[in-house]
């Protein structure tokens, strides 16, 4: 899976996991874009293609929304929610499992939004 990863999310170890699971990964750095806002953000994730990758679930669902109330389109955009107890987050290896899982599944990613979290 083509993935851009949002500023709040993206690390070297996630990175690195998500890469040796064979997805690829492109990060705000790598393109120039760290510490931008989400809608920049968005953009660059649009225009190379990718899904973005994201814990920022309030403002990309808002964006989400925006676009398809433009009817425009984007190529996926994935939370991953963080839980009341900080011992139950998604780590680097929870992300890769929903992943697989959430491509396994046959879900259309395209235009959608959708929260990694029920996917572990």
């Amino acid at each position: 899976m083509k993935l851009y990863l949002d500023d709040d999310i993206a690390n070297p170890l996630l990175a690195q996991v998500l890469r040796r699971a064979a997805h690829d990964v492109e990060a705000p750095s790598d393109v120039g874009m760290g510490g931008r806002s989400d809608p920049e953000h968005l953009t660059c994730a649009i225009r190379a293609g990718r899904a973005i990758l994201t814990r920022n679930y309030r403002d990309y669902e808002r964006l989400h929304l925006l676009v398809m109330q433009a009817q425009g389109h984007h190529p996926g955009i994935l939370l991953v929610r963080r839980d009341n107890d900080p011992r139950r987050n998604m780590k680097p290896h929870d992300i890769v499992r929903a992943l697989r899982n959430l491509e396994a599944s046959g879900q259309a990613l395209p235009d959608a939004c959708l929260t990694l979290n029920k996917w572990r």
